[in-house]
């Protein structure tokens, strides 16, 4: 007897996803919905993995995950490596944990593409190690020197403008990855991405994106950067600079740590270098939803400025987690 696509579904095991533009408020929706559906959360932020980096990645703090477990936070120093692949491989890893203590996953954060790689079962064995092609366009950066990052951004938005407009030119890893992937195959990467995001899911999955006005968002996102300067995000960068930290590092590559290094060189006011983060923030969160909008099965949940935000919210996920068999 055929199995209809809902008793398939159910078969799967269950991950869940709560992302949205930074400072949009997942963090605290990310507990209430955890302790909810008897969740544990993976962090899905690329900055947040790294220990000394407590304040600019607005990392929740111990006292705060009300005995939730969380995984992925405060695992590597920010010395180390981090990218797509390994975030797959951590989170794979974490997810067995939460199965078999009989609890459900969320992916809580918002690096879309490391999303995708864990939701989408994204293959990246063919981009492990360095081919010729990257050596060289990484040896051909250096020796561009400062107008490196926007040559290259320039040469992808000649052959990938649509991957241009989503990766930021100072992101000069993934610019070389998108012109690598391009050289290799004659492909643009975001064609290969756009049919990545057609793959199905090995999980039965909710994928909540957590959204609201843009001028409210903006401004959250000004608050924010404020408050992040307040609590002492001019000295956790500081430290991170005597520990031998510099803007080459991926860690150090994250809003609100690369701003502040020209500052504390004398290059620039900290008024300046606070309306540069204000700015690329705002910048990162429209990337962001325009990820978002892309991916498929997305189920947006927006705020709408009131105090019942959070239950209404909740309740609309529990929802989604009723309908397709996750909870009951």
């Amino acid at each position: 007897m055929q199995q209809s696509a809902a008793e398939i579904e159910n078969k799967k095991r269950p991950v869940l996803v709560l992302t949205g533009p930074t400072a949009v408020g997942k963090t605290k929706l990310s507990l209430e919905l955890a302790r909810a559906v008897q969740g544990s959360i993976i962090s899905a932020d690329s900055m947040q993995v790294y220990r000394h980096m407590d304040i600019g990645s607005a990392k929740i703090r111990p006292e705060e995950m009300q005995g939730i477990p969380h995984y992925l936070i405060d695992v590597l120093e920010p010395s180390e490596e981090f990218n797509v692949a390994t975030f797959q491989a951590m989170a794979r890893e974490a997810m067995e944990e939460i199965w078999a203590a009989g609890r459900i996953p969320i992916l809580t954060g918002g690096t879309g593409f490391y999303i995708q790689a864990v939701l989408r079962d994204v293959d990246f064995s063919e981009s492990d190690g360095k081919s010729a092609i990257r050596l060289r366009l990484e040896q051909e950066a250096e020796a561009l020197g400062e107008a490196a990052d926007e040559i290259l951004h320039s040469r992808l938005a000649e052959v990938d403008p649509e991957a241009a407009a989503e990766i930021h030119a100072n992101n000069r890893k993934r610019v070389i990855r998108a012109l690598e992937f391009f050289e290799q195959t004659g492909t643009p990467i975001s064609l290969h991405n756009a049919q990545q995001r057609e793959k199905s899911s090995p999980y039965n999955s909710c994928y909540f994106v957590l959204t609201e006005d843009r001028a409210r968002l903006y401004e959250k996102i000004g608050i924010r950067v404020d408050q992040m300067i307040e609590d002492g995000l001019v000295e956790e960068v500081r430290q991170l600079m005597a520990m031998g930290l510099t803007e080459d590092n991926t860690s150090m590559k994250g809003l609100g740590y690369k701003e502040l290094f020209p500052y504390l060189r004398g290059e620039c006011s900290l008024e300046e270098a606070v309306m540069i983060i204000k700015r690329d923030t705002r910048h990162f969160a429209k990337r962001q939803l325009t990820w978002f909008r892309r991916e498929s099965d997305v189920i947006w949940l927006m705020r709408e400025g009131r105090p019942d935000d959070d239950a209404r919210i909740l309740e609309q996920m529990l929802a989604c987690c009723r309908q397709k068999g996750i909870i009951k």
